[in-house]
């Protein structure tokens, strides 16, 4: 078993070279020149409630500094909802942003967001769309970045904003962030290098209207939980670009309790398992140090073998959290860091049992295509 053990040292010592060549490779792309005229440009937002720090989180988008048309359309399941105050008040402040309310109606298909996007998508006038979670905050540069990458390739039908993870007050919800900001940064840009932008990833996605018209529209999308991931392979497949943009966006994953912040991650691991089998397998290397503690006796326990471990780990994460993301590295992070790396190993493995979630109070049951089913 010792070899074993070599081999899956060595795995994800490969792994974290593959990582650093792939940050220094996506660093490297050039952003796209400004266009001679910026195209018109629809925003979609999809809201529920009023979260921790939305009217700031929305605010970000009427502050955007971009020459051409932009309209903002806002979409919730019922007139009653509280996140309809918040955009009212905004386009008060901002009397010359082009915004627009609808009310999608209570969800019809299993992933409600899908359902509001499909409404959006619908209202939206205009064929460059960039839909954002209701969590995500921009820079003012943002829209000028995205709208600039689409205008230099017409046939780019979709792209992903990495987005810079940032926690709540709690404990969790930090170790969540620092995992987003590393760990799963790392994962993207490799999948990237390999083999292309095959898929996009949510919480901030711009696309073409008719990208998404070629694969059926939002409808296509009804069942699965990992809509976004799907999005991408779907439009790929019909022959559209998607590329990993160079608008860094900021995602604010508020603050959870242990218990639900513990459910979330399963819910996560779950779907991705579901989502892309063999990349989920492949996840065993994105955790340097649990490998390397699981190897540790086939080096007889020796302290520089932990040591270039943690070496590994941290420069990982300085690439992808500070020099892509621009995430402040803190002291904290030296022993939240190892924590994390631990948890997010415990629910992968976790991730390979229980085909069941719990997402927004219901009940689904995970299929092996990546469709979910309410269990009733």
């Amino acid at each position: 078993m010792i070899w074993l053990a070599w081999l899956l040292a060595a795995g994800t010592v490969t792994y974290c070279f593959l990582a650093l060549i792939a940050t220094y490779r996506y660093q490297a792309v050039e952003r796209a020149k400004a266009p001679e005229a910026w195209p018109a440009v629809s925003i979609l937002r999809p809201l529920k409630g009023v979260d921790l720090g939305l009217e700031e989180n929305l605010e970000s988008f009427f502050r955007l500094d971009y020459p051409g048309e932009v309209e903002m359309i806002y979409a919730v399941a019922a007139q009653d909802d509280p996140a309809l105050g918040v955009v009212r008040r905004l386009a008060e402040r901002y009397p010359n942003a082009q915004v627009r309310t609808l009310v999608a109606g209570t969800p019809r298909w299993n992933n409600a967001k899908v359902w509001s996007l499909d409404h959006l998508v619908g209202a939206a006038r205009h064929s460059l769309l960039l839909m954002a979670d209701s969590d995500i905050r921009v820079e003012t540069d943002a829209l000028r970045i995205v709208a600039a990458e689409f205008a230099a390739e017409p046939k780019l039908g979709v792209s992903t904003c990495p987005y810079r993870a940032v926690g709540g007050p709690s404990l969790w919800s930090e170790l969540e962030a620092l995992g987003m900001n590393t760990e799963f940064l790392a994962g993207v840009l490799v999948a990237r290098m390999l083999e292309g932008m095959r898929f996009t990833l949510g919480p901030a996605v711009a696309a073409r209207k008719e990208a998404i018209e070629a694969v059926g529209g939002w409808r296509e999308f009804q069942n699965y939980l990992a809509e976004d991931f799907v999005l991408g392979q779907r439009v790929t497949e019909a022959g559209w670009g998607s590329i990993l943009s160079q608008c860094v966006v900021e995602h604010r994953i508020g603050s959870e309790t242990i218990g639900a912040n513990f459910a979330h991650r399963l819910r996560w691991n779950r779907s991705t398992r579901r989502s892309r089998p063999a990349g989920y397998v492949g996840q065993l290397f994105t955790n340097p140090l649990p490998l390397f503690l699981i190897c540790w006796p086939a080096a007889n326990f020796a302290p520089a073998f932990l040591g270039l471990g943690l070496l590994l780990r941290c420069t990982l994460a300085l690439a992808t959290a500070q020099s892509v993301l621009q995430s402040p590295w803190r002291p904290a992070h030296l022993w939240q860091l190892p924590l994390q790396d631990l948890l997010s190993f415990a629910f992968w493995v976790a991730g390979f049992f229980g085909n069941e979630i719990q997402w927004r109070g219901i009940r689904y049951r995970l299929e092996r295509d990546g469709t979910i089913t309410r269990i009733s």
